[in-house]
């Protein structure tokens, strides 16, 4: 299950985040992105400069600011392995880990 805290970006922090942003475009607030928890530093996505990593909207308290993270390199298992979408390093469980709601099989009748 994913945190549940979300934060909006700082003015000052969403000018920077668009400037360097390759589309231009980044969203007023995010969501952590870690697995559920209440204490230590949340991460939210921004966007992807350029391949292999990502800028995060890192917050604890009224700490906040902009860093950019290496891409988690863990692919699920499998032939298809799916992979991670947090930073490298990061705490709990991969994203491809995270308990997904059960589709129903269709009624045949």
């Amino acid at each position: 299950m994913r945190c549940a805290h979300w934060r909006r970006l700082p003015l000052d922090l969403a000018r920077e985040a668009r400037g360097k942003s390759a589309s231009g475009c980044v969203d007023s607030a995010v969501q952590c992105q870690l697995s559920a928890h209440e204490s230590g530093e949340h991460y939210g996505f921004i966007d992807d400069p350029e391949y292999g990593t990502a800028w995060w909207l890192r917050w604890c308290g009224t700490e906040v600011g902009l860093v950019v993270l290496p891409d988690c390199p863990v692919v699920g298992p499998g032939p298809d392995g799916e992979g991670c979408c947090l930073f490298a390093d990061h705490a709990e469980q991969h994203t491809w880990e995270e308990a997904r709601p059960v589709e129903e099989a269709p009624c045949i009748s």
